[in-house]
This record gives C-alpha cells, sequence and structure tokens, in this order.
C-alpha cells in the first residue's frame, strides 16, 4: 500500500474498525489467495456495423474470484455491459469475440456452442438487466415467470415449483406473494419490478450473478433496499456478484473490489478503499471528482472535458490522453502497460513508471477521505429567498391534483403549497409516486389542478384563462423532461426539434433569422453548431439532454421545471449538465423548480428544498439547513438512505425505515408550522413540540 493510501486508511479506520465484521485488508488477503473463480484474459469483442469494425472490448483481462463482489465502473459506451455479457454468452449477433479466453470450471467460454450454453447461462452463471420492464414479457403473470426459471433449471414440476415459486417471492421482499404471483408486471412499482428480475435469477441458484445497472434510475430508499437484498441473498447462496454501475455510492456501498472501464479497456482495479483513496489514474481522478459531494456549492464540478474516442478507428497510445490535462507526451504514442500499485492494485497508466514526472492527486481525492455530512458552499453565493427585495415568481396555493373520478378517483397532490423566487433552484424531492412530477406539470398547465391555485408573477395561470396570458405562460415557462430520448421526436433533425416552439409561436423573422437562433442555442449548451442536421440517435446521453436543455432555452423562458434531468446519465455528463445548468441561471436570471430523487445533487444545486410524500409536503427549507437540521421521520429516512462515496463511512451508516403508523391524528390534526425561520415542517402540535426539544428551540 502506498504512503496515501496508509495515511488516509488509519485516519478514516478511527471509529470504524471492521466493515461487514472483516477488515478491509484481511478480506483482500482472503479473496486473492484462492484461485480465480472466472479470469478473462486479453479479450477483444468486435462489432460489424454497416461494413465498418468496431472494437468494443480491446485486449482486456480480469480475474474473478469467489465469494466476492466486484464492481465495474465508467461511462456509457465504455464496454461494461458488452464485456459481461461475454460471460453469459449474450452478445449481440452482430458481436463476436475475435481473441482471448476465458476460463471458468476448466471451460474456455469463448468456445462454447448455444447448446452448452443453455448448462451455464441462468444455470451456473445470471444475469439482472437494467430495465426490469423490458426484460419482462407483459403478457405473462409474475409467478409464471419466476416458475418457468425454477422449472428450466432446478428441474422441479407443478405444485413443487410453485410453492418454491412462492418462496422466492417471499424471499426477494415482495409481500403478499400468493397475490401476486398471479399478476402481471405493469402492477408492481419500480422496485418491485427490479425485485422480480433478481428472483429470476437467483431461481437458478447461480454461483455468479452479474447485475448490470440494478439501481438505476430507482429512489435512494428504494435503491438501498434493493442493495441490501441482494448482499443478503449473496450471503444466503455463497454467489460471486459483478455489479456494473456508474453510481459511486452504489460502488462504495457494496465492492470488495473495483475495476474502471475505460474506452474498452479496464483501466485500474484494486480493493474498494485503494481505489477511492489512492487511486492512480487520471480518468479516476475525474470521475470522482465530478461527485456532487466533493463539490462547492456555486462553483462548477470538474467535468471531463471532450468525447470517449471513436471505437471504430485505432487507438494510439492511452485512449484518455486527449481529455487529460495532465497527460504525458508517451500517452500519445505508446499504449502503457498495467503497473502494480499494491499486490491487490493495479494501473493502466504512465504516471506510475519510474521515470514519470511526480503528479500530485487532485485535492478533492484527498477530501473524500474526510467527507462528512457538511458540504463545501462558495461565501460570496447569491440566494435569492434570503434578499429582503426577492420578487415572488411562482406561488402555489392549497393546490390539489386528482386523476379518475368517483369510486376510481386518485388524489395524487393535495394542499401543497410554497413559493419560487426569482433566479432561485427550489428542489423538490421524495420517493416515484409521491407527487413530485405531477406538481410541476401542474404549474407548466399539462395537468389541470381541481383545487388551490397557481400564481405566475401575481397572475393566477391555473384553471380557464385568456388566450394571450395562455400563451405568455408557455413562451415563460419550460420544461426539461427525464427522458431525453422519449421526449425528442426520433424521426425529427435536431434543427427542427429546438425551433419547434420558434415556429409554432413565430418568434422569427426569417429563415435565416430562426437558423442563427437554433444555432446560437446550441452553442449556448455546448453542442457543435453542425450537429443541428443529425437525428437524436446520433448523440450520447448528456448531449441529448443538452438538446432538451436547448429546446428550452430557445423561448427565452423565465422559468423551468427541470424534471429528473439527470437521473440515468453518467457521473461525468452529469456533472456537465449541472454545470450547464447553474451558467444559464446566471447568465440568463433563470428560476428553476429542480425534481429529483438524488439528494446529493439536489443539495449541490438548490438554494431551497422540500420533501414531499405521498402528494403533501412535509418539511421545507434552505438546503444545508434541511441536511443539518432534518425534522420529519420521512426526510431523516431519506437523507440516511444518501449515498456518501466515502466505502468507510457508507457501509457504517444506519438506515431508517419511515413508517406513516407512527403519526396518530385522529383526535389532534397536523398543520403546516414554521418552527425556524424558512424551515417549515407538518405535524400536529404534539409532534412539532417533539422537534422543537429534540432541536433545543
Amino acid at each position: 500500500m502506498s504512503e496515501t493510501s496508509e495515511k488516509i486508511s488509519g485516519r478514516m479506520r478511527e471509529g470504524i474498525e471492521q466493515i461487514r465484521g472483516v477488515d478491509f485488508d484481511e478480506r483482500a488477503r482472503a479473496i486473492l489467495s484462492q484461485e480465480p473463480l472466472l479470469s478473462a484474459q486479453e479479450v477483444e469483442v468486435t462489432f460489424s456495423l454497416r461494413g465498418n469494425k468496431l472494437t468494443a472490448i480491446r485486449r482486456t483481462s480480469l480475474d474473478l474470484y469467489e465469494g466476492e463482489t466486484l464492481a465495474i465502473v465508467g461511462e456509457s459506451g465504455s464496454g461494461k455491459s458488452v464485456f459481461t455479457k461475454c460471460f453469459v454468452g449474450m452478445l449481440d449477433k452482430n458481436g463476436s469475440i475475435t481473441h482471448g479466453s476465458i476460463m471458468y470450471n476448466g471451460q474456455d467460454l469463448t468456445k462454447l456452442t448455444e447448446k452448452e450454453w443453455l448448462k451455464i447461462r441462468g444455470r451456473k452463471i445470471a444475469m439482472v438487466t437494467q430495465d426490469p420492464m423490458t426484460s419482462l414479457n407483459p403478457l405473462k403473470t409474475v409467478g409464471w415467470q419466476i416458475q418457468e426459471a425454477v422449472e428450466l433449471h432446478q428441474g422441479l414440476k407443478g405444485k413443487a415449483a410453485k410453492e418454491e415459486t412462492l418462496r422466492i417471492l417471499e424471499a426477494v421482499g415482495i409481500p403478499d406473494p400468493a397475490r401476486r404471483y398471479k399478476q402481471y408486471p405493469h402492477e408492481f412499482s419500480g422496485g418491485m419490478r427490479q425485485r422480480v428480475v433478481i428472483a429470476i435469477a437467483v431461481a437458478c441458484k447461480p454461483q455468479i450473478l452479474i447485475c448490470d445497472e440494478p439501481t438505476t434510475a430507482l429512489d435512494v430508499t428504494i435503491q438501498a433496499q434493493i442493495l441490501d437484498l441482494i448482499r443478503r441473498l449473496q450471503k444466503e447462496q455463497n454467489m460471486t456478484i459483478i455489479y456494473i454501475t456508474h453510481d459511486l455510492g452504489v460502488v462504495a456501498n457494496v465492492a470488495d473490489r473495483v475495476a474502471v472501464m475505460y474506452a474498452g479497456q479496464i483501466i485500474e482495479v484494486g480493493m474498494c478503499n485503494e481505489v477511492f483513496f489512492d487511486p492512480w489514474h487520471p480518468y479516476t481522478w475525474a470521475l470522482l471528482q465530478a461527485l456532487p459531494q466533493l463539490g462547492v456549492k456555486g462553483e462548477k464540478l470538474p467535468a471531463i472535458d471532450g468525447t470517449p474516442p471513436n471505437l471504430f478507428n485505432e487507438i494510439q497510445g492511452d485512449a484518455f490522453a486527449p481529455r487529460n490535462k495532465k497527460a504525458l507526451n508517451i500517452d500519445f504514442l505508446e499504449e502503457p502497460p498495467m503497473y502494480e500499485v499494491t499486490s491487490t492494485h493495479m494501473v493502466k497508466a504512465w504516471l506510475r513508471d519510474p521515470r514519470a514526472p511526480k503528479v500530485e492527486q487532485p485535492t478533492a481525492i484527498a477530501r473524500l477521505a474526510e467527507t462528512r455530512q457538511e458540504t463545501g458552499t462558495d461565501p460570496d453565493a447569491y440566494h435569492p429567498h434570503l434578499d429582503p427585495n426577492r420578487e415572488t415568481l411562482i406561488e402555489v396555493k392549497n393546490m390539489q391534483v386528482t386523476f379518475g373520478s368517483g369510486r376510481h378517483k386518485f388524489v395524487a397532490v393535495d394542499d401543497v403549497n410554497f413559493e419560487i423566487y426569482k433566479g432561485e433552484t427550489f428542489s423538490l424531492v421524495g420517493e416515484s409516486g409521491s407527487g413530485k412530477t405531477t406538481i410541476g406539470r401542474a404549474i407548466v398547465r399539462i395537468n389541470p389542478i381541481t383545487g388551490g391555485e397557481v400564481r405566475f408573477k401575481g397572475e393566477r395561470i391555473s384553471g380557464k384563462i385568456s388566450r394571450e396570458l395562455d400563451t405568455k405562460v408557455i413562451r415563460s415557462m419550460q420544461m426539461i423532461f427525464q427522458d431525453p430520448m422519449a421526449s425528442l421526436n426520433e424521426r425529427a433533425k435536431v434543427d427542427y426539434i429546438v425551433s419547434e416552439g420558434l415556429m409554432n409561436f413565430h418568434l422569427y423573422e426569417n429563415e435565416h433569422d430562426r437558423q442563427d437562433k437554433v444555432q446560437e442555442a446550441l452553442r449556448e449548451v455546448g453542442l457543435l453548431p453542425e450537429f443541428s442536421s443529425r437525428f437524436p440517435h446520433e448523440f450520447s446521453g448528456g448531449q441529448r439532454q443538452r438538446i432538451g436543455i436547448a429546446r428550452s432555452l430557445i423561448m427565452q423562458p423565465e422559468f423551468i421545471v427541470a424534471d429528473e434531468p439527470i437521473s440515468a446519465l453518467d457521473v461525468s455528463i452529469r456533472a456537465q449538465v449541472l454545470n450547464l445548468l447553474n451558467d444559464m441561471k446566471k447568465k440568463r436570471g433563470l428560476t428553476y423548480l429542480f425534481i429529483a430523487h438524488d439528494l446529493s445533487v439536489v443539495r449541490f444545486i438548490s438554494d431551497r428544498i422540500a420533501v414531499i410524500h405521498k402528494g403533501r409536503i412535509l418539511e421545507l427549507a434552505e438546503a444545508e439547513e434541511l441536511f443539518f437540521r432534518p425534522m420529519h421521520p420521512y426526510t431523516k429516512a431519506l437523507l440516511s438512505a444518501v449515498p456518501n462515496p466515502n466505502p468507510y463511512l457508507e457501509r457504517s451508516k444506519k438506515l431508517l425505515v419511515y413508517d406513516p403508523s407512527i403519526h396518530d391524528y385522529s383526535s389532534e390534526k397536523p398543520k403546516w408550522a414554521e418552527l425556524i425561520p424558512g424551515h417549515f415542517v407538518y405535524g400536529n402540535e404534539r409532534e412539532l413540540d417533539g422537534y422543537r426539544k429534540e432541536f433545543n428551540l
């Protein structure tokens, strides 16, 4: 272990002696002392696309050990999923392994026929895919789909197979398994569908389980439950697990070892604490620096400039060199070998060569070892809600939104009140189904409200309004949607997508003026003007999100509802989009309603935060105040589940579970009360007194 790593590890071990009952180093020795369970050596995977050859995996190697949890991290397109699909024989038909070997139980998996794969895929090595809705058959019941795996791989039939299916449903935490057995996937929530996919995988009792982004876009509380479930199943069935993820908080929670991938190669691999506290590849540095938890509010997050290399072309030198501000001359000329940092830590970087100049690690990496609950804040940052001359832009008064009618009436949002001041970022956080998006859509008049009112600059804009006011609202308020691929017309070019609002409201003088406005909007969001002639599918996820932002900005709005705009983006791309939103806010004086479930991001970007649960706001406060002094039990439960990129702190944290039954409002009704200036909480007088005593108010 290097001197830096020893200092940091020693500091962090004070008070946190053991993780899972086993010290990191002791676990490392136990894992790496055995023979690999699976060994991939010099694997190369190529795809034939439109007559061209794309090398997705470039001669990379990896050993997997029995009982360990290995996390593979990297940006989209780095090869994480393609590499692990080789372990289960699930490459697309136009892809093939053109070099190397993958040894498992004395067999080279690269040479198996499809008939031979049937004895391994599912039964020995299983995979949990990213999107549970696309991997489940919508026309078959959940019970049937799990039972099919039981009958195929466990040899059970009839009543015995059904009993085993019910047992598995219960094991993965699905309540009332007998009733759920007969239901269809659309009758399950996102978290429950993910549990079903896990149930199908573990029904085969595999030796190796590959989890491909198993918690992407899930709420922090559901994410914590899924990770806990997989950890418990791993212990019960003695499984070896590979996690594919871009969420470094998840990695800190689950991983024994971490492999970092870039441009089809593993460029760093080591024990979890080594990769987090003493990384050596500049790309690993860049990923860690882009974490909002290490950012300073009011300042830019360090994003990774440029884009990954085109894998249709042959890469010379270190693939990351063009994006590396500290690249050496040799990085552009020759590919680096794997260097040993410690017996458990390897890195593919010329920086480890004895002849290389000494380069200091970024200061943010050292800060990671000292991550606590406080976040850095720019002392000169402007906070609109604290300005005595603040201007109220949006007022929401007693808002109620219902769907359906009669017996099927569902109250999605009830008695919601808040104000948003000009120039601030006001965030709504809560679990899926809490009403966040419904409120955002109601403000911009997509969802009609059934009670209360919404005011914009003092004018009522809810209900029936004049055509002139409606036009003003549409031009002044825009929305950035969660899924840029679903919200962009895939048959239209970027030029049309971005300028559609201009054309609808005739906000241009002539064709030349329209094109100028489109190109200026693209430049503002960091895209090249020539991109206007391309289609959405030709862009990365981050670039598509930028197109969605350009479409909103071209209307010159004053207020933007950003609905989960970064939930499924990579760490580095997420930093770019957050920086862009903050830049546009300063440059144009924009005001945001930011809807999210990732509280680390919300903390970094927000001025004030409102916590919502089942259609009702339970707590509202300034961002740092809410994190420092959460009062409502639901807020405390949400914050307890926020992933921490420090492995020691992440694994020692205590998860709180919110139980709504603790509230007894039968005799004393709850109210909305301001206990500290600007800090509001929902509760009856008995609860409010309890909060006052807890914080000596």
